[in-house]
């Protein structure tokens, strides 16, 4: 009788979860050309030869009142995916972020079938939210593989799962993020190009184009000279955007689409943005930046639940706010203008941001691409 193939379970539950996971899969795949593939996963996993069960956006929702208006569908997605799981008996169960939903799936897993290996890609913010998290993922999760350096030690010592540093997702997209020699002489031409980054969510939009229309406003006048101001956009809410600056007396370009994104990332001067993913791919890009943010009032009430002392992404890594932050209140034109004013010439505050940059790139690096690392530590756990 022939060997059945090796079997690995994903799970993905968003749309960043599937990026993960196409490359975990293909990474999977230099290690083990007959493996196959099930589980949940989006149109990149798919690519790839993942049969998913069914599509994510089932269960890629965010915010209190769509998870509200969501939880019975995924309920039943849950204990779905969970039966599945089980049935199978896969060498590896791989969960992939989206722990609202993976580790529930994991939990079930677990308990039916205790020998199967479950690897946790994408560690929860255990360190910023919930603690008490990390101590209980111990009697259903194996190991923790981790995009930020600091996460093994905040595991450690919340009494987490065993975990290791693989490198965030960011890093195999250096090319696309840095300058080439062109490109970094445009960055110190003229007239500077100012990045607006108000955010890739619909509540981000509402709250934040009036100031960030505000700031910018303020700069042109307080710079007084020519200033190339571009909005990047993802496609969904590109009509929302186009609304919200109908009345800004400056009209940033706005560009769409990934490429033009990177692009104009690779010869900007600084930027203002979001709280999120884009201020560490600003940093990893080299781009002097603000960061402003306003939540709403039932989240804003939340605030005492958070146990750290940033909520921008470099400023966590580096251990010290490097980039100045703006939030609620603090969120509003004036300051945020007063605070880009400096970073578009040559001067102490952008400097430091500079070498702060450089020292990013030391604690980030890793010495083989993150999917590789990744599925090196996953295939240490196989059995067959």
């Amino acid at each position: 009788m022939s060997k059945r193939p090796l079997t690995i379970a994903l799970i993905a539950g968003e749309a960043s979860g599937d990026q993960l996971g196409f490359k975990l899969m293909q990474a999977l795949r230099t290690l083990h050309h007959d493996c196959r593939f099930i589980g949940v996963g989006g149109d990149r996993m798919k690519e790839e030869g993942l049969d998913s069960l069914f599509p994510i956006s089932d269960i890629a929702v965010m915010g209190i009142l769509p998870v509200l208006a969501r939880l019975p569908l995924v309920l039943r997605r849950i204990n779905v995916t969970a039966d599945f799981i089980i049935s199978s008996h896969p060498d590896v169960l791989v969960i992939i972020d989206s722990p609202d939903f993976t580790h529930r799936v994991a939990k079930k897993v677990r308990q039916a079938k205790p020998d199967i290996p479950i690897i946790n890609d994408v560690s929860p913010t255990v360190w910023a939210w919930r603690p008490s998290r990390a101590a209980r993922m111990r009697s259903y999760i194996d190991h923790v593989l981790a995009l930020l350096p600091f996460e093994p030690e905040a595991h450690q010592r919340l009494g987490g799962p065993s975990c290791t540093y693989i490198g965030h997702p960011l890093i195999e997209r250096l090319a696309e993020l840095r300058p080439n020699l062109d490109e970094a002489q445009r960055r110190d031409s003229k007239p500077p190009l100012v990045l607006v980054l108000p955010g890739s969510r619909r509540g981000e939009i509402s709250r934040l184009m009036a100031p960030f229309g505000e700031a910018i406003s303020l700069l042109a006048q307080k710079y007084n000279e020519p200033i190339d101001f571009v909005l990047p956009a993802v496609s969904h809410l590109e009509g929302a955007i186009i609304d919200a600056m109908a009345d800004w007396p400056i009209k940033p370009r706005l560009v769409l689409g990934e490429a033009d994104k990177y692009a104009a990332f690779r010869t900007a001067r600084c930027a203002l943005a979001a709280s999120g993913t884009v201020t560490l791919e600003l940093a990893l890009a080299g781009v002097p930046q603000v960061v402003g943010y306003r939540v709403s009032m039932i989240e804003a009430q939340l605030r005492y639940l958070i146990h750290v002392s940033t909520i921008v992404l470099p400023n966590l890594i580096l251990g010290h706010n490097a980039v100045p932050e703006f939030l609620q209140d603090a969120c509003n034109g004036p300051t945020l203008a007063d605070a880009l004013l400096p970073l578009l010439s040559d001067t102490s505050q952008r400097r430091a941001q500079l070498a702060a940059t450089k020292e990013l790139d030391q604690r980030m690096s890793v010495p083989v691409p993150p999917s590789l690392g990744a599925a090196r530590i996953i295939d240490t756990f196989i059995t067959r």
